[in-house]
């Protein structure tokens, strides 16, 4: 996008959650939700945005849709290619941003975006990208992170180490239901949530950390900003491995998310 205001924080995003993949194995089950959530069936045209290494994707597309999907990273683009070679799908997998989608007007059946769009800085131009992508009559559906639980308040604790750039909307605002039904206004009708619980396997709060820091985008910013202040990057790790430890039993973390549906007018 042309004078993009946020053009050095996606490239910052575009290298950071290029290190996801080894993340996505906690994120299949939870695609099968999502892909249930949204009623997809086979046929259906469908886009996942922001979709990583195409979890979702390829989800929806084992069940005989006609899939797109995009992501800021090439590096997971080409994960998700490999992956859809692997299970005898085809997926047309692009390298793109969600506040500039390079799709026509009213091409989809069903939009999904699962944990990926609330990272998108203009919660308003991503919102009328996706919309604008979706035929009337067709559905949005996306899982956040609510604010209140795990990972809303973990992305809390981020940010209060190191603030997000001036005038993002802070990514877990996609996990309010009260804010997304101002996000999505008048342009949609039958507004749906339902919650469910991601399990992340761990050996320890400790272990934990240390996975995130390698792969989970803002956390390996954070790390990478320390990286010559030991002291900062001790406070922080200190911190999180206490509030990890709140909600670790039995080797996992209970991780609640949201998902919603809506249907576009």
């Amino acid at each position: 996008m042309l004078n993009d205001p946020f053009a050095q924080l996606k490239t910052i995003q575009r290298e950071g959650w290029s290190l996801f993949a080894p993340l996505e194995a906690v994120t299949t089950t939870t695609a099968a939700e999502l892909v249930k959530h949204a009623g997809i069936r086979a046929n259906q045209r469908v886009l996942d945005a922001c979709c990583g290494t195409g979890v979702g994707a390829l989800t929806a597309a084992r069940m005989g849709a006609k899939v797109s999907a995009l992501d800021l990273s090439p590096v997971l683009i080409e994960h998700g290619r490999r992956h859809a070679a692997l299970a005898g799908v085809e997926i047309e997998f692009t390298e793109g941003d969600v506040e500039a989608l390079p799709y026509a007007d009213a091409t989809f059946d069903v939009v999904i975006s699962q944990f990926g769009h609330m990272f998108a800085p203009r919660p308003d131009v991503t919102t009328a990208e996706l919309l604008r992508v979706l035929k009337p009559g067709g559905t949005l559906a996306f899982s956040t992170w609510p604010p209140e639980h795990y990972v809303g308040q973990m992305f809390a604790l981020v940010g209060k180490f190191v603030p997000p750039p001036p005038g993002a909307a802070a990514p877990p605002q996609w996990g309010d239901p009260g804010i997304i039904r101002q996000r999505l206004g008048d342009a949609v009708t039958d507004i749906a949530f339902d919650r469910a619980i991601m399990v992340f396997p761990a050996l320890s709060p400790q272990h934990y950390r240390k996975s995130i820091e390698e792969t989970l985008g803002p956390v390996v910013k954070l790390v990478a900003t320390f990286k010559d202040e030991p002291a900062k990057l001790a406070a922080f790790r200190a911190e999180l491995d206490n509030f990890v430890a709140r909600y670790f039993e039995n080797n996992m973390v209970r991780q609640h998310y949201l998902m919603t549906r809506a249907t576009k007018k």
